[in-house]
């Protein structure tokens, strides 16, 4: 493995472990207030065919559209795209998405408003962007979108349940837009089963002081294929904490983003998943920093087991040069539980202004930890057992962050059914 000092295209050093291709496997590695910043020319060594990705000099400077034609045609060389099997996307970069999309069925408090609308509604497009083709694909083919709203100061008792059952593999366009007005509480959970061709945008719109958890689970059947830009605006003081759980699928690819538009808003993202054989999850992360005195926290932690189990997790952070008093740090740890699976880990932090309380990041991919194990089976804990409940305990504390007793109940338990396919 490479630990030289040799220089990117911006002279920060390659981070060690890390090269174009992310970080390597089953090497641990922790780099914090690290800022990665690069261009694909360099570091023929590892590009020997001299591919050139393509890499914006700035986060900020990334292409938006609601429009698919403003995207070019995918070729896997893009930097947002140089880790995802393009053929395994069932046409969703593509063409018009013609499908039917699997309805969303809603459980919900009688205060909360559910609205089916038209795209012409002027709430949609009012927390983000599309950023890439296929976000914008899907943005391009639905023409109606549910709306579901948390009235002023509502606090709801009882979380708002969001249930998308797949039922056919006709790839499809689907838009949510959820909205908590000021001085709201809730919690909302989305449930994705069954079998799909799905692009989906989601929005999330978090007013002033309002308070907004979402839980987003992916536990689709084996053939299901789901691309999901998960876009949330933050007013002042608001609250948001977004949890994404990635279970099922062959590919699964969720995108969230987060947008501070006032000072004194919090978020904290949150992410599991237990990829399997032949699986691809991928996790691709931005929380924009553009105002003064805004916190942020990003932890997400992955297990892979089987020959072609395939995670990908990228986060970037941007601090624009307005964000005085910013204070950030995210945080990314995937654990192979044997040979064959592929971990890529890629944190980003870009830097425009000095005058913030701190700011870092930190990844790490390996295998279980010898000593953890060698203390479990001296207490008479025999091997196999020990596993898994390192396993747990490393995956657990995201678990505990979702606050819904009984999806918490059901998520550990298909972690249990995980983990018994392991033969560890």
């Amino acid at each position: 493995m490479p630990t030289n000092e040799e220089t990117l295209g911006y002279h920060s050093p390659i981070i060690p472990g890390m090269d174009q291709e992310g970080e390597k496997l089953a090497t641990e590695f922790a780099h914090d207030d690290t800022l990665y910043r690069a261009t694909e020319a360099h570091h023929q060594g590892s590009n020997p065919n001299n591919v050139q990705k393509v890499l914006e000099a700035s986060r900020a400077e990334r292409k938006t559209s609601y429009n698919v034609e403003d995207f070019a045609p995918l070729t896997g060389r893009e930097e947002d795209w140089r880790f995802t099997p393009l053929k395994r996307l069932g046409g969703l970069h593509l063409e018009k998405l013609t499908g039917t999309a699997p309805a969303p069925q809603i459980t919900a408090p009688e205060q909360v408003q559910v609205e089916t609308v038209s795209r012409e509604d002027a709430r949609i497009g009012s927390a983000g962007i599309p950023e890439d083709r296929v976000a914008a694909n899907a943005w391009s083919s639905f023409s109606e979108a549910t709306v579901v709203t948390i009235p002023a100061e509502a606090e709801l008792s009882e979380h708002v349940e969001i249930d998308i059952t797949g039922t056919g593999n006709e790839a499809a366009a689907q838009h949510i837009v959820i909205e908590a007005k000021p001085f709201s509480k809730a919690v909302v959970v989305i449930r994705h089963t069954g079998s799909t061709v799905l692009g989906q945008n989601i929005e999330f719109v978090v007013n002033d002081e309002a308070e907004l958890n979402v839980v987003s689970v992916q536990q689709w059947a084996d053939d299901a294929i789901h691309a999901s830009a998960q876009y949330a605006k933050l007013g002042r003081n608001a609250r948001f904490k977004h949890v994404v759980v990635s279970l099922g699928g062959d590919l699964v690819r969720v995108t969230p983003s987060t947008k501070f538009t006032a000072p004194g808003a919090e978020t904290e993202m949150y992410g599991l998943y237990f990829v399997d054989a032949g699986q691809h999850i991928e996790s691709r992360l931005f929380v924009d920093h553009s105002v003064p005195n805004c916190k942020s926290r990003v932890t997400y932690k992955g297990a892979l087991q089987g020959k072609g189990a395939h995670s990908v997790w990228v986060g970037d952070v941007l601090i624009g040069k307005d964000a005085e008093g910013t204070d950030t740090y995210e945080l990314n740890r995937n654990l192979l539980l044997e040979v064959g699976p592929r971990a890529d880990s890629v944190p980003n932090l870009e830097i425009e202004t000095g005058l913030i309380e701190g700011a870092g990041h930190a990844s790490t991919t390996g295998q279980l930890d010898e000593q953890h194990l060698w203390y479990l089976q001296a207490r008479g804990i025999p091997e196999a057992e020990a596993r898994r409940l390192v396993v747990r305990g490393f995956l657990n504390e995201i678990i505990q962050q979702i606050r819904v007793p009984e999806l918490e109940e059901q998520l550990t338990e298909a972690l249990e059914a995980e983990l018994a396919l392991s033969n560890n």
